[in-house]
């Protein structure tokens, strides 16, 4: 697919290696909250298409009674808010509860079914490529923070903003995954940050919280190891946002965590990348104005599947739309063969996904995700002959289900989908792209091979006009049965020119949990 890119119009600001960037980054939120400078309308629309994208898969997951989010929420509906704070709103519920337990429960739900908005720490205008990932997971902290300090929409869609990209741009510089810590630290950090500072916090209190963050609450990947893939992968946003919310509070009732914490050469920045005393391993650049924000480097699923596989998702779909005879009869495919790239290759390739018996195992492992994809393509052929596409190749939460992971067709085409390394001349395309070609050998059709993929349907180089209409699209079928008009919930989750008490209420309306009579 041709690049598409958005010329980059507006102020930076750099907090560099020798300064104290935990003070700083107060100062920064400070600022970017309090003293404001124009934002672009397209930044904007892209903020609140992430947001859109991140609460459907919130209310699908809640809606399907998805373990790790029903049992946080079930969890944080038991308590009250503490004190005199105004407390945080769960999704489907009207009654204010704990604060930090409303976020761990909303967050959790956004994050349970991994199809929000993902980004790659990749910035080629300004050379910082440490491609760690992330994903849009911490809105609710916004919305919570924005409920209790009584925040308007355009204030709480900046504090959205905001957080999104001091954690993008935390990616860009370090490297979480290189030394077995999960990515969803740099959203603590930020998440601590945002709402110490939209909570009246001094640069100060921010330096604290961070510190806070930094030095108490680290998660490993070892929540990611093992064959199969347990609630604790899903969940660790939640517990990210739960403690930034729990250090936050603490910072603002005066509590000191460690300060400059960014050259504490004990801190695992410099601890894993050694620097000289009063150096941190990296500058810090971040968005002020304009549209020079991480956010344009982020990019959207298009369905149930871990972001590696989008490209060859895509080379699957070119193919059936310029051949649509494979899905005829897909029992004359002989083999299917994907090129990829690292970390690609390490993630979904793995040969422990090939048996996958959990959903989470299931859509991190891409001898399923294009199986499953086939299949639909199979199912269509035999009632129309209309093309194929992204639309009619979207992965939702049926095709996880117990029956579709045990279903003997998905796992017959599974055993003819063979994955090879690309090498170096793959690897350094990426995180710039996707770099993946799939090849597919057919009884009857012969070789059919797609191009080398690199930036698919959903990536921020890709066509956004197309994305936009399939994250629309994405939406609506997620949100399907839960509530009782998609239109209506798309409309009350716009947050431009609202007012507070639109933002306190923000996700206060009607969820209907499936197996529910009512």
């Amino acid at each position: 697919m041709q690049k598409q890119e958005l010329p980059i119009e507006g102020t930076k600001c750099l907090l560099p290696a020798s300064s104290n960037q935990a003070r700083g980054l107060g100062e920064y939120c400070r600022d970017f909250l309090f003293n404001p400078k124009n934002i672009s309308l397209e930044t904007l629309g892209l903020l609140e298409r992430f947001h859109l994208d991140s609460v459907g898969c919130a209310v699908s997951a809640i809606h399907h009674r998805a373990n790790a989010c029903t049992v946080l929420r079930d969890e944080a509906l038991r308590t009250k808010p503490a004190g005199t704070s105004k407390g945080g709103i769960c999704f489907g519920a009207s009654n204010p509860v704990e604060t930090a337990k409303s976020v761990a429960a909303n967050v959790s739900a956004v994050r349970e079914w991994d199809s929000n908005g993902t980004n790659f720490g990749y910035d080629k205008n300004s050379g910082r490529m440490a491609g760690e990932f992330g994903h849009n997971d911490f809105y609710p902290v916004a919305i919570a923070a924005g409920r209790e300090a009584g925040f308007d929409g355009n204030h709480t869609l900046r504090l959205m903003l905001l957080i999104d990209e001091i954690r993008g741009r935390l990616a860009e510089v370090f490297p979480l995954r290189k030394y077995a810590i999960d990515h969803v630290h740099h959203g603590t950090i930020a998440c601590a940050a945002g709402y110490t500072a939209a909570l009246g916090g001094t640069a100060a209190e921010v330096e604290s919280a961070i510190g806070l963050v930094v030095s108490q609450y680290v998660p490993f990947r070892a929540l990611r190891a093992g064959h199969q893939l347990s609630d604790s992968k899903g969940a660790s946003a939640a517990f990210a946002a739960e403690t930034a919310v729990m250090a936050a509070q603490r910072a603002l009732l005066g509590f000191r965590g460690p300060q400059d914490i960014f050259r504490n050469p004990l801190a695992i920045y410099r601890l894993n990348e050694p620097s000289s005393d009063g150096i941190s391993p990296f500058d810090l650049e971040l968005g002020e104005s304009g549209n020079a924000f991480a956010i344009h480097a982020m990019h959207f699923k298009l369905g149930l599947y871990e972001h590696q596989s989008a490209a060859a998702i895509q080379s699957l779909i070119d193919i059936i739309e310029r051949t649509p005879a494979v899905g005829d009869d897909i029992d004359d495919i002989q083999s299917i063969t994907v090129t990829i790239y690292e970390p690609a290759f390490s993630i979904i390739a793995d040969p422990a996904k090939r048996t996958p018996n959990t959903r989470q195992s299931a859509d991190h492992s891409l001898p399923f995700i294009l199986a499953t994809v086939l299949q639909k393509a199979s199912r269509m052929a035999l009632q129309d002959r209309k093309a194929f596409g992204w639309s009619q190749g979207m992965l939702l939460p049926e095709d996880y289900s117990e029956a579709a992971l045990t279903d003997v067709a998905v796992r017959a085409i599974m055993k003819k989908i063979h994955i090879i390394h690309g090498g170096p001349e793959y690897d350094r395309l990426y995180p710039e792209g996707l770099p993946t070609c799939v090849s597919v050998v057919h009884k009857r059709l012969k070789t059919l091979d797609s191009e080398r993929i690199l930036f698919p349907l959903g990536h921020a180089n890709s066509d956004q006009e197309k994305t936009s209409a399939f994250v629309e699209q994405k939406f609506e079928r997620l949100v399907a049965g839960a509530v009782e008009s998609p239109q209506s919930i798309r409309d009350h989750l716009s947050l431009k020119n609202t007012s507070p008490e639109h933002v306190a209420n923000l996700y206060a309306f009607p969820l209907v949990l499936a197996g529910n009579d009512e």
